[in-house]
């Protein structure tokens, strides 16, 4: 179904279109023309606004497409099974029912926009239309279900290292697996497991990159806390290839967990470490621990020294930096 706003801007390319003319022609207020000319921005559609003039279409979303997202795919597996959607509630639920139909390890589910992202401790995660890379990958490990926030950690090297080879940007991974540049995150990674008996059946892990959003993309209460490759580099960032080269990279690193065992991810993992010999408050779910960060452990878990000299141990929680 043809869009009447869309299809006016489009019809009037590199013009200045006034509210009243827009409200006039397509006999709608111009409470309505703002909040349309506001749906299509949600949509990847930038506009420029100048007082007297108007409104001029600058920028319509590029969308993926399976053909191109095959065009770069250097994988034998990730990625190769892929089912790509315009908008979903949540990647997560999509791939977590086909996994259970019996989609093959690295089967993959995109979509161009979420209504119902979610993140760590139940958080909403901002997935708007066209700007980023919102997916779920289906993983079947052999390992013990004890072993799995292994997995977590190497989703975050792989694709930590995945974008630096992409963009330029001094990216890092606050643990366990948020990326951030400097203070802000532009990746966050949620691993939720399927057992039966104590046996791992498989691993959904999704992963939302926060590619080529701009300031006014992010809701209001978000801007001082994330960012986008975009916004970091000054240049758009094309996600096809961006998706191939993380795929590649979570591929390799899998592959090598799978013969080689946690030691080598753990290296890798506290090369690209913003934690490791930072003072951190970690709120757990059994209260707050404080120390400097020393490193991983076999199992996965943060290292810290505490202001007595003792180690401690943190499996799970929230790191805030101390200042």
């Amino acid at each position: 179904m043809s869009d009447p706003l869309l299809g006016w801007f489009q019809s009037h390319q590199d013009q200045y279109i006034s509210g009243e003319e827009i409200s006039r022609e397509l006999s709608i207020s111009r409470t309505a023309v703002w909040k349309q000319i506001n749906r299509l921005r949600n949509k990847g559609y930038q506009f420029e606004a100048v007082p007297k003039l108007g409104y001029r279409l600058i920028g319509q979303p590029t969308k993926l497409d399976e053909a191109s997202i095959r065009e770069h795919l250097k994988t034998s597996s990730f990625g190769q099974q892929l089912k790509l959607l315009e908008r979903t509630d949540s990647t997560q639920n999509v791939a977590l029912a086909w996994a259970l139909e019996g989609a093959e390890e690295g089967a993959i589910v995109i979509a161009e926009e979420q209504g119902g992202g979610r993140g760590r401790r139940g958080r909403a995660w901002h997935s708007p239309a066209g700007k980023g890379i919102w997916m779920s990958l289906v993983l079947k490990p052999r390992i013990p279900l004890h072993f799995t926030p292994h997995l977590t950690l190497l989703t975050a090297v792989a694709i930590c290292r995945a974008i630096k080879r992409m963009v330029s940007l001094p990216i890092g991974i606050k643990w366990p697996n948020d990326l951030l540049v400097g203070e802000r995150k532009v990746c966050g990674i949620l691993l939720e497991s399927q057992a039966e008996d104590e046996r791992l059946l498989s691993v959904i892990a999704g992963v939302g990159i926060s590619v080529n959003l701009e300031e006014e993309d992010f809701p209001e209460e978000l801007r001082q806390v994330v960012t986008s490759l975009r916004h970091e580099s000054g240049r758009e960032v094309d996600r096809a290839a961006l998706l191939a080269e993380v795929l590649f990279e979570w591929e390799q690193l899998y592959r090598l967990y799978e013969e080689q065992g946690f030691g080598p991810i753990r290296s890798l993992w506290e090369a690209q470490s913003i934690t490791i010999g930072r003072s951190v408050n970690v709120d757990t779910p059994f209260g707050q621990v404080s120390g400097v960060a020393q490193g991983l452990d076999e199992s996965g878990a943060l290292v810290l020294l505490d202001t007595d000299g003792c180690y401690k141990k943190v499996f799970s929680g929230d790191v805030q930096f101390s200042t």
